[in-house]
């Protein structure tokens, strides 16, 4: 079994207030690709990164795409030998190495393995500001990464169109759509995903806090 890392690192850092890719913002001392690398490092065999234009020189580093979707394909690509692929965002420098060897443990027979929080708060669907209905909390989880794959499943899931490849949130759901299916793996809440200076602010607090 070959277990390789994708991390797709091409967010612009726009709502972080960044002035480079979000990846290479600086959190706890560190570029925040490097807490998700050296979490996945652990449990994989190698470590592909999807980077922005102009920051391939590094080794396993290749151009993303478009999308977050084409991305993780661009890399799957630069991997053939994978037959087990981890999915993790940059954006969650939170992620620690038993989680993704929890994930990867629960793989199983299923095609994917998710880090996923169960939903706390209530949560309402609603329409031009008006409420529709209420939804059943007790059902429901916020998706996280790391997302554990069967390499076959995610290569197929994502021989796509890039406007289908653009619209998926994340790959889960594109393995969904081919009818594979996804465990969802309990991860701790603050998984969390980097998008603001707030974020930043709490990402580096539980960081240095486990210093």
């Amino acid at each position: 079994m070959s277990v390789v890392g994708i991390i797709p690192a091409g967010g612009s850092g726009e709502r972080l207030g960044a002035d480079g890719p979000k990846a290479f913002a600086v959190l706890a001392g560190r570029p925040m690709l490097e807490w998700s690398l050296e979490a996945l490092a652990a449990s994989c065999d190698r470590v592909v990164v999807a980077v922005p234009a102009g920051f391939e020189a590094a080794p396993d580093r290749i151009r993303g795409g478009a999308s977050r979707s084409e991305s993780v394909r661009n890399a799957l690509a630069a991997a053939p030998e994978a037959t087990v692929v981890v999915v993790h965002d940059a954006a969650r420098p939170l992620v620690t190495r038993e989680l993704v060897a929890r994930c990867l443990e629960e793989l199983g027979e299923d095609e994917a393995a998710i880090a996923a929080a169960p939903v706390t708060d209530t949560v309402k669907e609603g329409d031009g500001g008006r409420v529709l209905r209420t939804l059943d909390r007790s059902r429901l989880w916020a998706v996280q990464t790391p997302q554990v794959f069967r390499a076959d499943a995610l290569r197929s899931a994502l021989d796509a169109p890039a406007e289908r490849l653009a619209a998926a949130t994340d790959d889960a759901s594109l393995v969904e759509s081919a009818g594979g299916t996804v465990r969802l793996v309990e991860a701790p809440p603050e998984n969390l995903k980097v998008t603001t200076p707030l974020d930043m602010r709490i990402a580096e607090a539980i960081l240095e806090s486990r210093c």
